[in-house]
């Protein structure tokens, strides 16, 4: 049986690493790609916590398939994803669970899979993806969507409620003039687009305060490198730069803080900024990063949860759970 000196030397790392990897210590400074190859390689060995050995030989072993909308490259570019992925992972670990990863749906032979209890579909699919998917088993958790909610299980935020409460906290201290950074999202081969829930509430939010201005919204991609060049467009063509941004991630959060240095302009001096999903990176930005909260491990734990109501007691109701969210407030905002 594999230990955790086995994956320290594979991974080359210390022990100590991979414990505090595989115990979810967020205290430990660790980059997501080292922490990802721990879990991966202690996977790829069949380790099993001590405190999990003694599971009883009798039950079942459950059979899951953990469904990404993302690439595993798009995944590295956005933390959120890979945090729920994990959330998911650390649930079923060491548990009689399988876990069959399959990464961008419609490049899968579903017809290969042998027998499924369940799918943790993580993103947002199009019907015929999600067709494909309940032929295989009508066991089916989304998260970060919720569609076809009468048959379906869903894990959620609440982004009306997050937005509004950024904003609040905004107008609150002061700001009256403030602009939008974020994104387009498309699914499938048919590349259908999304509607953006918080570029929608952002809209409804400052129309309602006859505040909006449509030449202060700026749409790319949900990466740091489209907030980075984003940023830049606002301060080129901007004669009245807002004194604060909601950026839709915090990816695209950490590319606006570049572009507003490399431009002479000081965060919060010049302009505050606010983020969204607080990933473990926003904490050690210079200035740290204010942002929305979102607990992406739990949504991940919650969604097995789901699935084995589903599986193990038969719930036929589906269920839908909202998560909620908190504003952390750091240094890159100030009243004005």
């Amino acid at each position: 049986m594999a230990t955790i000196k086995d994956i320290a030397e594979k991974a080359n790392v210390s022990s100590a690493t991979v414990s505090r990897v595989l115990n979810y210590d967020n205290t430990l400074s660790v980059s997501d790609e080292k922490r990802q190859l721990i879990f991966e390689i202690a996977e790829s060995m069949d380790y099993m916590p001590p405190r999990k050995r003694n599971i009883k030989k009798t039950q079942k072993k459950l059979r899951i398939g953990l469904v990404h909308w993302y690439t595993m490259s798009q995944e590295l570019d956005d933390p959120y994803y890979m945090s729920i992925r994990l959330g998911i992972e650390k649930t079923c670990y060491g548990t009689n669970i399988d876990i069959i990863k399959i990464f961008r749906p419609d490049e899968y032979d579903f017809g290969s899979l042998d027998r499924m209890d369940g799918f943790i579909a993580i993103g947002k699919f199009t019907e015929s993806q999600i067709k494909k998917l309940a032929e295989v088993s009508s066991n089916i958790v989304f998260v970060d969507s919720s569609p076809m909610e009468e048959q379906f299980d869903s894990v959620i935020i609440d982004f009306e409620k997050a937005v509004v409460g950024a904003l609040n906290y905004l107008w609150e201290n002061g700001h009256r003039k403030i602009g939008y950074i974020g994104g387009r999202e498309y699914i499938g081969h048919e590349k259908i687009a999304l509607g953006e829930r918080r570029e929608a509430v952002f809209r409804d939010y400052m129309k309602s305060h006859e505040a909006l201005d449509e030449d202060q919204i700026y749409i790319g991609d949900f990466l740091a490198e489209s907030g980075y060049e984003l940023m830049k467009k606002a301060i080129k063509q901007s004669g009245n730069l807002p004194t604060a941004f909601l950026v839709a991630n915090d990816s695209m959060a950490i590319g606006v803080l570049r572009a507003a240095h490399e431009m002479g302009l000081k965060v919060p001096e010049n302009m505050s900024v606010i983020g969204f999903n607080d990933i473990p990176t926003s904490k050690f930005t210079a200035p740290p990063l204010t942002s929305v909260r979102v607990h992406k491990e739990f949504m991940g734990e919650t969604a097995v949860e789901l699935l084995l109501e589903r599986i193990l007691k038969k719930r036929v109701i589906s269920k839908k759970v909202v998560v909620p969210t908190e504003l952390c407030m750091r240094a890159s905002c100030r009243s004005i």
